[in-house]
């Protein structure tokens, strides 16, 4: 059976469609919530869930990271289209590669990659930036077809020698794999004084000077307005993963924070480096140029994955393929539901697998909410604090009886309970870190609302 993408649309007016297949609608799918949520989650500032089991990284070390490569390795495993590998290379050294095969040029091979390995505690800018980038990444462009393949790697032990960055790329170098760029992640989160300098460490080598020249298209595109400024450092540190690949004869270059104008991280290598000290609007912008140079390597297959919604039906808009929808509450495919149209017969959570030649796609999941009910009044109904770390207020403004439902991302229902109070207060604190919805209902009306826990 499919797994069904975990992310949902906000909840949806009368009537929308949502267009998302240009390149700068890709780089716009960049969430800044869930890169914070990965690096606060991998520094061991915020607990997470691995294989079922609530836990606490607290430290990335190479003798004792085994966590660190099972969360990793667990959220590959959660997406679509990726061939996972657990890749031992010594006795302590693990990488953790995906792989999206690319649908027309398979054996064209581009690469994002980052180290996940640490020298104290917490460790956020270094390296868990680079980490949750290329986790991001891989999140949004699995969901896609494209027509070149995309490799996404986390190396082990970068920190004592570039040792998994270096098993890689001797391998690949005596099985002649057509690796055409590797972009390496190292650093990305520190802009003290609010310049948007960044770092292109390359050298000439191989196609790296294209690479670079393709990355700044990318960055100068008016129609993607960024507002980073870069220096090209030629010839650049071999202090990082991509000199290995250099090594190699393979193209390749190093993007991060500007150390070529001093504006690096102070608190490099300590226990001090935690996410409070990481520039957020920064590391947001870098994860979306480097998401247009890999989404523009990648090249999209055109293939619609979105949706057109009204009150009474949802609708793909790809034309001319096969479809089959699914509930998203259940996971399960709609029995007899494969058109290009869909009309609930109850309000519920769907997306639609779209097939077209060999590319599959997924929509993310919607909300359709809209069959005999009204949506409550805004202002009606207030939540606060929204981010929550544990006690939600929920405010009314009668004392209607109302039934409060939360639910994940998936649209499972995990809580519900029946009130009239005006003031309805949840305790929070036992949920997971990240986003829920609350569904308020009364009188045959409702109304959602996006929650955030941290």
């Amino acid at each position: 059976m499919k797994t069904l993408p975990l992310s949902i649309l906000c909840i949806v007016l009368f009537s929308f469609t949502i267009q998302s297949q240009t390149i700068n609608d890709i780089i716009e799918q960049v969430n800044l919530d869930s890169l914070m949520l990965t690096v606060n989650e991998l520094s061991g500032e915020l607990p997470t869930e691995v294989y079922g089991n609530t836990v606490t990284i607290i430290n990335r070390q190479q003798f004792n990271n085994d966590l660190a490569a099972d969360y990793i390795k667990r959220r590959f495993e959660g997406m679509d289209n990726l061939i996972v590998v657990d890749q031992p290379f010594n006795s302590n050294g693990r990488n953790i590669i995906a792989t999206q095969i690319g649908k027309t040029n398979p054996d064209d091979i581009y690469m994002i990659c980052a180290h996940y390995d640490a020298v104290a505690d917490y460790c956020a800018d270094d390296n868990a930036t680079g980490v949750a980038a290329v986790l991001e990444i891989a999140r949004i462009l699995s969901k896609q077809c494209l027509n070149n393949t995309i490799v996404y790697a986390l190396w082990d032990e970068e920190e004592i020698g570039l040792l998994g960055s270096e098993h890689y790329a001797s391998e690949a170098a005596v099985n002649g794999d057509n690796i055409l760029g590797v972009l390496n992640i190292d650093m990305m989160g520190y802009d003290g004084n609010d310049d948007g300098n960044f770092d292109i460490d390359v050298r000439n080598i191989a196609g790296s000077l294209d690479m670079k020249d393709d990355i700044i298209e990318v960055l100068n595109n008016p129609e993607y307005d960024f507002t980073l400024s870069v220096n090209v450092v030629n010839p650049g540190t071999t202090a990082s993963d991509h000199s290995r690949f250099w090594d190699e004869g393979f193209s390749a270059v190093l993007i991060g924070e500007s150390w070529e104008t001093n504006d690096q991280t102070p608190f490099y290598h300590s226990s001090e480096d935690k996410a409070s000290t990481i520039n957020q609007p920064y590391f947001h912008q870098l994860t979306q140029l480097i998401m247009g140079y890999m989404v523009t390597k990648g090249h999209l297959v055109e293939i619609d994955n979105t949706l057109t919604q009204t009150s009474i039906n949802l609708t793909s808009n790809q034309n001319f393929a096969s479809y089959q929808w699914y509930d998203c509450n259940a996971n399960m495919p709609i029995s007899g539901a494969t058109s290009q149209t869909f009309t609930p017969v109850s309000n519920g959570i769907y997306a639609v697998e779209v097939i077209s030649g060999d590319c599959v796609e997924f929509s993310d999941c919607v909300v359709f909410d809209t069959l005999a009910v009204e949506e409550l009044e805004d202002g009606k109904i207030t939540i606060s604090p929204n981010p929550v770390s544990s006690i939600l207020t929920v405010k009314s403004k009668n004392e209607e009886i109302k039934k409060y439902e939360f639910m994940t991302l998936s649209g499972k229902q995990i809580y519900n309970k029946v009130s009239n109070s005006k003031t309805q207060t949840f305790n929070l604190q036992d949920f997971s870190e990240g986003i829920y919805f609350l569904k308020v209902s009364s009188n045959g009306r409702s109304k959602t609302f996006k929650i955030v826990k941290k």
